[in-house]
Protein backbone atom coordinates (compact mmCIF):
# COMPACT_ATOMS: atom_id res chain seq x y z
CA UNK A 1 0.00 0.00 0.00
CA UNK A 2 1.50 3.23 -1.35
CA UNK A 3 1.05 5.95 1.52
CA UNK A 4 0.09 8.46 -0.62
CA UNK A 5 -2.93 8.71 -2.17
CA UNK A 6 -3.52 11.72 -4.24
CA UNK A 7 -7.15 11.70 -2.98
CA UNK A 8 -6.52 15.30 -0.83
CA UNK A 9 -5.01 17.04 -3.39
CA UNK A 10 -7.86 19.50 -3.89
CA UNK A 11 -8.69 20.12 -0.47
CA UNK A 12 -11.18 17.48 1.04
CA UNK A 13 -10.34 14.17 2.94
CA UNK A 14 -12.73 11.43 4.03
CA UNK A 15 -14.32 10.90 7.21
CA UNK A 16 -14.89 7.39 8.43
CA UNK A 17 -17.27 5.88 6.45
CA UNK A 18 -15.86 7.31 3.13
CA UNK A 19 -17.96 10.86 3.33
CA UNK A 20 -15.96 13.55 1.67
CA UNK A 21 -15.35 16.98 3.46
CA UNK A 22 -13.21 20.14 3.26
CA UNK A 23 -9.80 19.68 4.99
CA UNK A 24 -10.64 22.61 6.99
CA UNK A 25 -13.93 21.05 8.55
CA UNK A 26 -14.18 21.62 11.86
CA UNK A 27 -14.60 17.94 12.27
CA UNK A 28 -11.23 17.56 10.60
CA UNK A 29 -9.78 20.01 12.95
CA UNK A 30 -10.81 18.22 16.11
CA UNK A 31 -9.43 14.46 15.32
CA UNK A 32 -6.19 16.72 13.36
CA UNK A 33 -5.57 17.99 16.66
CA UNK A 34 -6.30 15.50 18.88
CA UNK A 35 -3.71 13.54 16.78
CA UNK A 36 -1.35 16.71 17.07
CA UNK A 37 -1.88 16.09 20.99
CA UNK A 38 -0.66 12.24 20.20
CA UNK A 39 2.11 13.71 18.51
CA UNK A 40 3.26 15.88 21.60
CA UNK A 41 2.84 13.38 23.95
CA UNK A 42 5.31 11.04 21.90
CA UNK A 43 7.36 13.53 21.73
CA UNK A 44 7.40 14.15 25.87
CA UNK A 45 7.60 10.54 26.72
CA UNK A 46 10.75 10.62 24.44
CA UNK A 47 12.32 13.36 26.32
CA UNK A 48 12.35 10.71 29.44
CA UNK A 49 14.13 8.02 27.48
CA UNK A 50 17.52 8.74 29.25
CA UNK A 51 15.91 9.84 32.55
CA UNK A 52 14.97 7.54 35.58
CA UNK A 53 12.64 8.21 38.64
CA UNK A 54 10.66 5.82 40.98
CA UNK A 55 7.68 5.97 38.80
CA UNK A 56 8.67 6.72 35.31
CA UNK A 57 7.52 3.20 34.06
CA UNK A 58 4.03 3.92 35.52
CA UNK A 59 3.49 7.15 33.56
CA UNK A 60 4.95 5.87 30.87
CA UNK A 61 2.58 3.06 30.58
CA UNK A 62 -0.41 5.57 31.77
CA UNK A 63 0.76 8.08 28.54
CA UNK A 64 0.85 4.66 26.16
CA UNK A 65 -2.77 4.22 27.06
CA UNK A 66 -3.47 7.64 26.89
CA UNK A 67 -2.45 7.72 22.88
CA UNK A 68 -4.67 4.55 22.67
CA UNK A 69 -7.41 6.58 24.31
CA UNK A 70 -6.68 9.73 22.03
CA UNK A 71 -6.75 7.84 18.89
CA UNK A 72 -10.30 6.42 19.47
CA UNK A 73 -11.21 9.91 20.37
CA UNK A 74 -10.22 11.22 17.10
CA UNK A 75 -11.85 7.97 15.25
CA UNK A 76 -15.06 9.20 17.25
CA UNK A 77 -14.46 12.65 16.16
CA UNK A 78 -13.85 11.28 13.02
CA UNK A 79 -17.62 9.90 11.87
CA UNK A 80 -20.32 11.06 10.92
CA UNK A 81 -22.88 11.38 13.08
CA UNK A 82 -25.40 8.73 13.36
CA UNK A 83 -22.89 6.13 11.99
CA UNK A 84 -21.51 3.57 14.33
CA UNK A 85 -17.91 3.84 16.10
CA UNK A 86 -15.65 1.16 16.35
CA UNK A 87 -14.33 2.49 19.69
CA UNK A 88 -15.80 4.64 21.75
CA UNK A 89 -14.33 6.74 24.63
CA UNK A 90 -16.22 5.52 28.17
CA UNK A 91 -16.65 6.89 31.96
CA UNK A 92 -14.17 4.35 32.89
CA UNK A 93 -11.44 5.65 30.66
CA UNK A 94 -12.12 9.26 32.45
CA UNK A 95 -12.15 7.73 35.60
CA UNK A 96 -8.59 6.39 35.20
CA UNK A 97 -7.20 9.54 34.58
CA UNK A 98 -8.69 11.03 37.73
CA UNK A 99 -7.23 8.32 39.48
CA UNK A 100 -4.20 8.74 38.14
CA UNK A 101 -4.12 12.16 38.33
CA UNK A 102 -5.00 12.13 42.57
CA UNK A 103 -2.13 9.87 42.94
CA UNK A 104 0.38 11.87 40.97
CA UNK A 105 -0.68 15.06 43.47
CA UNK A 106 0.01 13.76 46.23
CA UNK A 107 3.75 14.26 45.36
CA UNK A 108 3.56 17.48 44.50
CA UNK A 109 3.19 20.52 46.49
CA UNK A 110 -0.09 22.64 46.74
CA UNK A 111 -0.37 24.91 44.22
CA UNK A 112 -0.90 28.78 45.57
CA UNK A 113 -0.01 30.53 42.43
CA UNK A 114 -0.16 30.09 38.69
CA UNK A 115 2.71 28.27 37.32
CA UNK A 116 4.61 29.11 33.74
CA UNK A 117 5.27 26.30 31.55
CA UNK A 118 8.82 25.07 31.40
CA UNK A 119 10.94 23.14 33.26
CA UNK A 120 12.31 19.75 31.71
CA UNK A 121 11.66 19.48 27.91
CA UNK A 122 9.36 16.70 29.06
CA UNK A 123 7.30 18.79 31.52
CA UNK A 124 7.63 21.59 28.93
CA UNK A 125 6.37 18.79 26.13
CA UNK A 126 3.37 17.84 28.43
CA UNK A 127 2.65 21.45 28.91
CA UNK A 128 2.40 21.89 24.96
CA UNK A 129 0.30 18.97 24.90
CA UNK A 130 -2.45 20.00 27.62
CA UNK A 131 -2.75 23.24 25.04
CA UNK A 132 -2.86 21.24 22.51
CA UNK A 133 -6.08 18.77 24.10
CA UNK A 134 -7.91 22.22 24.68
CA UNK A 135 -8.10 23.48 21.49
CA UNK A 136 -9.09 19.92 20.82
CA UNK A 137 -11.89 20.23 23.10
CA UNK A 138 -12.39 23.65 21.71
CA UNK A 139 -13.17 21.83 17.89
CA UNK A 140 -14.83 19.53 19.34
CA UNK A 141 -17.76 21.50 21.56
CA UNK A 142 -18.03 23.49 18.31
CA UNK A 143 -19.85 20.11 17.06
CA UNK A 144 -22.58 20.47 18.91
CA UNK A 145 -24.68 17.03 19.14
CA UNK A 146 -23.06 16.25 16.62
CA UNK A 147 -19.80 14.52 19.31
CA UNK A 148 -19.90 12.05 22.26
CA UNK A 149 -20.31 13.90 25.56
CA UNK A 150 -17.50 11.70 26.68
CA UNK A 151 -15.40 12.64 24.12
CA UNK A 152 -15.35 16.08 25.67
CA UNK A 153 -15.52 15.05 29.43
CA UNK A 154 -12.60 13.00 28.09
CA UNK A 155 -10.34 15.88 26.08
CA UNK A 156 -10.79 18.07 29.31
CA UNK A 157 -9.61 15.39 31.79
CA UNK A 158 -6.59 14.52 29.67
CA UNK A 159 -5.73 18.56 30.18
CA UNK A 160 -5.67 18.35 33.41
CA UNK A 161 -3.71 14.54 33.42
CA UNK A 162 -1.35 16.47 31.36
CA UNK A 163 -1.20 19.64 33.76
CA UNK A 164 -0.49 17.24 36.90
CA UNK A 165 1.71 15.29 34.43
CA UNK A 166 4.16 18.30 33.49
CA UNK A 167 4.76 19.00 37.44
CA UNK A 168 4.88 15.86 38.54
CA UNK A 169 8.17 15.15 35.85
CA UNK A 170 9.13 18.61 36.70
CA UNK A 171 9.60 17.56 40.77
CA UNK A 172 10.91 14.15 40.14
CA UNK A 173 13.65 15.48 37.70
CA UNK A 174 14.17 18.58 39.52
CA UNK A 175 12.91 21.29 37.60
CA UNK A 176 12.31 24.34 39.49
CA UNK A 177 8.65 25.56 38.55
CA UNK A 178 8.09 29.54 37.79
CA UNK A 179 5.32 31.11 39.00
CA UNK A 180 3.22 34.00 37.73
CA UNK A 181 4.72 37.55 38.93
CA UNK A 182 2.14 39.40 40.82
CA UNK A 183 4.15 42.76 39.90
CA UNK A 184 4.00 43.65 36.33
CA UNK A 185 7.41 45.94 36.67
Amino acid sequence: MKIYTKTGDRGTTSLIYGQRVNKDDVRVEAYGTCDEANSMIGLALSHLAAEFFPDKDNLEDVFHKVQTDLFHAGAELATPKGKKVKWEITEKDISNMEKQIDKWETDLAQLTNFILPGGHTSGAAFHVARTIVRRAERCAVSLGEDVNPLVIAYLNRLSDLLFVSARYVNHHLGSIEHTLHADKS
